[in-house]
């Protein structure tokens, strides 16, 4: 039952985007919104099709190397602030307008530094997701409950011991929330990246397909992406929440 219960949601959700998805192809017209039934069967297509591959595996591949730097930098950049009261408060509010920088407005500057290819695309996914996880990481860090460190102290443990049993455990749920909203915008970056300057990638195929007027295709990849999104999302926020639970526990 509580499994029925999970899935429930998220079905009663696929159901409605299908049925308003095909409401409005029958309002618009195939030129405008293909139907559900044939992109989807396009999108199998394109799976199937040899040159299809390379381009899927330039966007993983793109996708994975800015994640693990988004990931990896922002914990790293977070606990260096977060450890250091006066550098996060002095940090907090450049960081935080950064963040609400459209990042799209420093794309020109990414292509002089990184020119065509993939370490742009790279940059560009890892500039969008860094910056939240940092954030997160050093709030997280800057708000540890300091009796958790006078117990480490008063057990007499070493510096990592300290970070495996205290700080780790006490941190986790918080910058693990910073992971997950940096994986959803290391992603959006990604994609970004490569609908503006790229000659691979599904981003190339969906500017293709938009100045082809290739409807089909378009909304085949929006698919593809929207579907790995949301799943991927999905895991995350079942952890996250998991987490956070064993945390109030």
């Amino acid at each position: 039952m509580t499994a029925v219960r999970t899935l429930r949601g998220p079905l009663l959700l696929t159901l409605t985007l299908l049925v308003a998805w095909q409401v409005l192809h029958q309002w618009a017209g195939d030129t405008a919104l293909t139907a559900p039934l044939p992109t989807l069967e396009h999108l199998w297509e394109m799976i199937g099709q040899k040159r299809f591959l390379p381009h899927l595996s330039e966007t993983g591949l793109a996708f994975l190397q800015a994640l693990v730097i988004a990931w990896a930098g922002g914990v790293g950049i977070g606990v260096l602030l977060g450890g250091h009261r006066l550098t996060g408060e002095v940090a907090e509010p450049i960081l935080v307008g950064l963040y609400s920088l459209p990042k799209i407005t420093l794309y020109p500057v990414i292509l002089l530094l990184f020119g065509l290819g993939m370490s742009a695309k790279v940059a560009f996914g890892a500039l969008h997701g860094i910056i939240p996880v940092a954030l997160f990481t050093m709030n997280a860090v800057r708000n540890v409950n300091r009796t958790y460190l006078r117990a480490g102290r008063a057990m007499r443990l070493s510096p990592a011991q300290t970070g495996w049993h205290v700080l780790i455990p006490a941190t986790l749920p918080e910058i693990f929330t910073g992971l997950r909203i940096g994986f959803s915008l290391t992603l959006l970056g990604t994609m970004l990246g490569e609908l503006f300057a790229s000659q691979r990638g599904l981003g190339f195929l969906l500017m293709t397909a938009i100045d082809l007027n290739d409807v089909q295709t378009i909304l085949a990849i929006a698919v593809l992406i929207s579907l790995f999104a949301v799943a991927a999302n999905s895991i995350l926020l079942a952890i996250d929440k998991r987490l956070h639970r064993g945390a109030a526990a």
